[in-house]
């Protein structure tokens, strides 16, 4: 359980939008060149940044959504952790049976042959049973954890899904001619990051 509330952990620091960078370039209709776009006072360049780590914590829909997951994930943790506790209390259980059952036979305490050989055999078929148990508790600790990052990952593609569609309306007139991830550009100039303005546009769309 440790293992997997560690990749978990690691899942969610890197955050459930994976980074892009999109490109957009002038539409056909609007006959702008670069000259055109940049400000003469300003020299802005028809570039926008967002900060997709800043859209992760205020956009609505992904701060629901990764709730969600991680409240569904936690209440799955919780069963398979009373699965793996009762087996541990069998197993202790089976341990003094089988210390019981070695002092009685070095004791001589069983009142005939065939008495241990039934025990033995009851011992032996109990131990085949907690092998069984605990194979699938492994068996639904790994699904528990594939089904997660399945999820994960569909998560992961629905967000980036719906912010590419809307830097899409955002940019449908073709002003800009390139928005980039702002964690992949190394420096930045004021004037240039529209994450507010995603973020804002995204909520209320959401909103709808």
């Amino acid at each position: 359980m440790n293992k997997i509330s560690i990749i978990v952990e690691s899942i969610l620091a890197a955050g459930v939008i994976a980074l892009f960078v999109l490109f957009f370039t002038v539409t056909p209709g609007a006959k702008k060149s670069a000259s055109q776009d940049v400000e003469a006072q300003g020299e802005l360049l028809p570039i926008a940044l967002v900060n997709t780590d800043s859209i992760l914590l205020h956009y609505t829909l992904a701060v629901e959504s990764s709730e969600r997951l991680m409240a569904q994930y936690e209440e799955s943790m919780v069963k398979l952790d009373t699965k793996a506790k009762s087996l541990q209390k069998e197993a202790e259980t089976f341990q003094r049976e089988v210390l019981d059952f070695q002092r009685k036979l070095e004791a001589n305490a069983f009142l005939s042959r065939e008495r241990a050989e039934s025990e033995q055999a009851r011992l032996q078929k109990k131990e085949q049973q907690l092998m069984t148990k605990q194979q699938d508790l492994e068996n639904l600790r790994q699904k528990l954890s594939n089904d997660f990052l399945t999820e994960q990952n569909a998560l992961n593609q629905q967000l980036q899904d719906s912010v590419n569609m809307f830097l899409r309306e955002y940019n449908a007139d073709g002003h800009l001619h390139m928005i980039l991830n702002s964690a992949v550009v190394m420096n930045k100039v004021a004037g240039y990051d529209i994450t507010d303005e995603v973020i804002e546009g995204l909520n209320k769309r959401y909103k709808k």
